[in-house]
């Protein structure tokens, strides 16, 4: 029961970007299109896993072991950035394409404050490994689900026809506001 309202929870009620506002940059970026939001999610979802992984074992077996856990934070950012590498070098072999549609924003998963937040809550929540793994898979489904809504909204509401003033920026902001309101529904479900 504990790992299905970890699961509800991560994904819904505190849902990584429009709760916790983690992961902003790309959700703002890449969601102009419905398949390079789904690319990103894949992306975000394979590497976040990856991450939590290998910065919780990481953290276990080296940094509490040797008493240096002061070193949390630059340690899982360099393990970030080495998993991203990888998976830029394997899309790049398996999906030229979807290699070329992520363009710059691949690089940015380095960055992606929602891939080291998650690493680091799974610490300060004090995860065991599956839990951690459970909570990390369900962020990352919930990061992708709000990509993916938020991508459709605004693909939809480029066919609109909305004040000048409206265009771009100011009506994905109000739409991205909008979604993040209508996640709040979730807030009494765990």
């Amino acid at each position: 029961m504990e790992y299905i309202i970890i699961f509800i929870s991560a994904i819904f009620v505190n849902n990584i970007i429009l709760a916790q506002f983690l992961g902003i940059c790309p959700f703002l970026g890449v969601s102009s299109k419905i398949s390079t939001a789904v690319g990103m999610s894949g992306a975000v979802i394979f590497v976040m896993t990856l991450a939590s992984l290998f910065t919780f074992l990481i953290n276990q077996y080296v940094l509490v072991s040797l008493d240096i856990t002061f070193l949390q934070t630059i340690t899982f950012i360099l393990v970030i950035a080495a998993l991203v590498q990888m998976v830029e070098i394997i899309l790049k072999k398996i999906s030229p394409a979807l290699y070329q549609a992520l363009g710059i924003f691949l690089p940015l998963i380095t960055t992606n404050c929602a891939v080291l937040g998650v690493a680091i809550l799974n610490i300060q929540k004090e995860f065991n490994l599956l839990e951690s793994l459970v909570f990390t898979i369900s962020t990352a489904i919930g990061f992708g689900l709000a990509m993916i809504l938020f991508a459709g909204l605004r693909e939809h509401t480029d066919l609109l026809n909305p004040p000048k003033a409206m265009k771009g920026a100011p009506l994905s902001l109000v739409t991205a506001g909008i979604l993040a309101l209508a996640f709040m529904g979730f807030a009494g479900l765990v």
